[in-house]
C-alpha cells in the first residue's frame, strides 16, 4: 500500500538537525560543476511543517482561467487550432519559450488526441530551437504549482558553454545578462519560421513582423 504524506514527512523529520535543516550531501548538486553558486557556506533552509492543504492554483476552476475567457497570454509568437507558443520577454538564455494548449487542460487530463499533438509539437519546437546557431541543446520542463493550465517550458542552452548544462540552466538564466530585445526577436522569428516549415501553424505577434 502506498505510504501517506505523514509517513513520508516523518522520514524527513528524522533526518533533519536541531535547526530543522537537512545536510548537504558531498556528491549532490551544490558540488556539481554546473551549480551556479559556491558550495562553501551554503546551507539548506529549515524544512517547513506540512501544510494543512495544497494551495489552489490560478485557473483551477476552468471559468477562472484566462484561456476560457478568451484572453491571449502576452508574447504569443505561434499558434494553430489547438496550441500556441509564447516567448519570454526577458531571458539570459538565447530564447525561452512556452507551449500551451488553447483549451483548458492540465497535463494529466489532456485528451489523447492533444497528447499525440503535444508529442509532435515538442519534438518540432525543440528541433527549431536547436537550429539556432547560438544553441547546443533545448531543455524542457513541466511545472504546474502556480497555474492549473498546462504549460511546458523550453530553455535554449547556449552552445560551447558546458557550465550551463543540465538542470541548473533555469537558475543561471536569472543571473545571465538579458538578451537584447532585437536579438531575442530575431531568434524567436527564426525558431517560429522553422516550426511553421516543419510542423505548420502560423507566426503571430512579433514573430510575424520584421
Amino acid at each position: 500500500m502506498p505510504e501517506t504524506i505523514e509517513e513520508y514527512y516523518a522520514r524527513i523529520e528524522a533526518a533533519v538537525d536541531d535547526e530543522g535543516r537537512l545536510a548537504l550531501i558531498a556528491a549532490d548538486i551544490p558540488n556539481w560543476d554546473i551549480f551556479p553558486f559556491e558550495a562553501d557556506g551554503l546551507r539548506l533552509k529549515p524544512v517547513d511543517p506540512l501544510a494543512d492543504v495544497e494551495a489552489p492554483r490560478h485557473g483551477e476552476e476552468p471559468a477562472d482561467c484566462w484561456c476560457v475567457q478568451g484572453v491571449d497570454p502576452e508574447h504569443v509568437v505561434w499558434r494553430d487550432e489547438h496550441w500556441f507558443v509564447g516567448a519570454f520577454e526577458r531571458s539570459g538564455a538565447p530564447v525561452i519559450m512556452m507551449l500551451t494548449p488553447c483549451a483548458h487542460h492540465d497535463f494529466i487530463n489532456l485528451p489523447s488526441d492533444l497528447a499525440a499533438e503535444m508529442g509532435r509539437l515538442m519534438v518540432a519546437l525543440g528541433a527549431a530551437i536547436e537550429s539556432l546557431p547560438s544553441v547546443a541543446r533545448v531543455h524542457m520542463s513541466k511545472w504546474g504549482d502556480g497555474g492549473a493550465h498546462l504549460h511546458l517550458f523550453f530553455f535554449a542552452r547556449p552552445t560551447r558553454m558546458p557550465q550551463l548544462r543540465g538542470t541548473c540552466l533555469a537558475l543561471w538564466d536569472d543571473f545571465l545578462p538579458p538578451v537584447p530585445d532585437d536579438v531575442r526577436d530575431d531568434n524567436t522569428r527564426a525558431v517560429v519560421t522553422e516550426l511553421v516549415r516543419t510542423y505548420g501553424g502560423r507566426a503571430v505577434g512579433s514573430a510575424a513582423s520584421g
